[in-house]
């Protein structure tokens, strides 16, 4: 299935989920369920799991609100960010922890692991992060979705890119 077919599929299921069908709701979900887990790994870590059935159970919840299904990927994304960073900072991760802590250069388990190293953002650097060099949003709508400014989103993105350098190259 190309991106656009799952896209048009999406908002079908969306329009009819809203107008009360159940089956289509129950389907919505399936079928957000990987691109709202794609979004909470990164940043909730180990935690993604729960961030993920907390973004869906807030899709679930908020769906009558959704004004226009045509927006409905925005949507899910302002939601699955704004939980998998509040499901990492009630885990306790929104202090980055000592960069001296790292593994060696040339360590394997460093080079195999990107986990490694995001677990050592805060969860804001991660989401920005992810927001930006993932999802491939500009600072403007990234900030739009953290609810910051793009001056804020800006200089979260620059910390966690030169943080997430030293990690790696350390």
């Amino acid at each position: 299935m190309t991106d656009e077919t799952a896209r048009a599929r999406g908002v079908a299921l969306a329009r009819a989920a809203r107008g009360g069908d159940t089956l289509a709701l129950h389907d919505l979900l399936d079928h957000l369920l990987p691109y709202v887990g794609r979004i909470c790994r990164p940043i909730a870590l180990d935690d993604g799991p729960d961030a993920t059935q907390e973004a869906l159970l807030a899709v679930f919840r908020s769906l009558r609100s959704l004004r226009d299904p045509e927006t409905l990927y925005g949507w899910v994304r302002t939601i699955a960010v704004r939980e998998a960073v509040r499901i990492a900072r009630r885990a306790g991760r929104d202090r980055p922890a000592e960069l001296a802590e790292l593994p060696a250069r040339g360590d394997p388990q460093l080079a195999a692991d990107i986990r490694d190293v995001l677990a050592r953002l805060s969860p804001q650097h991660r989401a920005v992060l992810v927001l930006r060099d993932v999802e491939g949003l500009d600072e403007q709508a990234a900030a739009a979705l953290l609810g910051v400014t793009t001056g804020t989103a800006k200089s979260r993105l620059h910390r966690a890119r030169v943080s997430f350098r030293k990690a790696w190259f350390a």
